[in-house]
């Protein structure tokens, strides 16, 4: 018998073996199959919140970056204004003809002084170009009325700072504020929409009004920034490399670094508490395996000592067991990988609805986010485990005179 038939006699015997033993050998598959789909659906949990969150920064305040003059966030200049970005329309033309930037939005971020006639509260205003923010700024949750588009005379107010004034939907507000110049301007605004986006601090302060209004308001054709839509996050640092040899003058700045501490301090703070969970499902699913096969092969005592007895050597009994477990591997993962994605994408398709995070106001869905590199690195896993512990089980029992097996019950 030649090498290869030998090596198919072997998996053909070992399948005989798999079903002659059904309880043994669905023990195994249910102990792989779980262990590889808590592995798998636990690392897309992971995936899902890390991007809710990145998703949720870029498309409710910051877009995928912004510029701004050199050194202008890294100073505190005394009349920030002389330090703006000029002719914006000029540079927004630029930029949108690069292959990566398919959205720019030229902004202003300045303190100003709302009163509905009887009630006045300090907000933080931001100008906007409406009509095209309201088609990448997705996740500002307008909870009344609608995003700024062309209104000219338009505010979008946040939650905290709407009940704050008392105002609705078609109220109007009055915005004072300094212009660049120093003297006292102010605006009749048409509330337009209440908005949120979850961080109580940010709603509390914050409203925006149009660009042009803005502009008008603090008597300047300046932008105090541009913040850029592009086709993925992962093209950041390719538009950043490109506008730093550009435009020498200005600064790119991702949006990580700009929400540093409602995104990046969450993440990082995610990662290492997912990382710690990890390892304890990890070593617990490792474990599990390694006792079910473990248990299984040394079961076999006596069989294995009557294959002894009939001529097999040490070395094609251990293959043998170690092709069995080889196969349990291979079924137990590939099911627990189509079980954990069939999972997904019915019972679990609407996400897992979450409480309130750390600094935010409302609940939110996640989405367990599974990719093809995983469920590999899974399946590689849960194989691995079941054949290295077929392994390790295997040698002691092989090592065993035949004797010593066949008085094993």
């Amino acid at each position: 018998m030649s090498s290869v038939q030998k090596f198919f006699w072997v998996l053909k015997l070992s399948l005989r073996n798999l079903a002659r033993q059904p309880r043994r050998t669905v023990a195994v598959l249910l102990t792989v199959g779980v262990g590889s789909a808590s592995l798998f659906l636990f690392q897309g949990f992971n995936t899902g919140i890390m991007n809710q969150y990145r998703e949720n920064s870029i498309h409710a305040r910051y877009g995928h970056g912004q510029l701004h003059t050199r050194g202008y966030r890294d100073t505190i200049h005394e009349k920030p204004w002389e330090h703006w970005i000029e002719d914006p329309a000029s540079l927004g033309q630029k930029l949108i003809g690069f292959e990566r930037i398919k959205q720019v939005f030229p902004r202003i971020e300045f303190f100003a002084l709302l009163t509905n006639g009887s009630i006045n509260v300090s907000g933080r205003g931001t100008g906007v170009d409406g009509v095209e923010e309201s088609k990448f700024f997705q996740t500002l949750n307008v909870e009344e009325g609608k995003m700024l588009e062309g209104e000219p005379d338009g505010i979008l107010l946040g939650r905290g700072l709407a009940n704050a004034l008392n105002l609705e939907p078609g109220d109007t507000v009055t915005v004072l504020a300094n212009t660049v110049n120093g003297s006292l301007n102010g605006a009749d605004l048409v509330v337009t929409g209440i908005f949120h986006t979850g961080s109580k601090e940010f709603d509390d302060v914050a409203f925006r009004i149009p660009l042009a209004q803005a502009q008008a308001l603090l008597d300047t054709s300046r932008v105090e920034s541009v913040a850029l839509g592009l086709d993925s996050h992962e093209s950041w640092p390719a538009v950043a490399g490109r506008i730093s040899r550009e435009f020498p003058e200005l600064s790119a700045t991702e949006f990580a670094v700009l929400d540093k501490i409602y995104y990046q301090n969450s993440v990082d703070w995610l990662k290492s508490q997912f990382g710690v969970i990890r390892l304890i499902i990890l070593l617990i699913v490792v474990l599990g395996i390694f006792n079910i096969v473990a248990t299984a092969i040394l079961e076999r005592k006596a069989e294995i000592g009557n294959l002894r007895a009939n001529g097999d050597s040490r070395a094609g009994v251990l293959f043998l067991l170690v092709s069995e477990g080889m196969m349990l591997g291979i079924v137990g993962a590939a099911l627990g990988i189509a079980s954990a994605w069939a999972l997904n994408s019915t019972l679990m398709a609407k996400g897992i609805l979450m409480p309130p995070a750390p600094g935010l106001t409302r609940q939110f869905h996640v989405r367990m986010e599974l990719d093809w590199v995983t469920a590999w690195l899974t399946f590689t896993l849960g194989s691995a485990c079941c054949l290295v512990s077929s392994l390790f089980a295997g040698l002691r029992v092989a090592r065993l005179s035949i004797g010593e097996a066949l008085r094993s019950t």
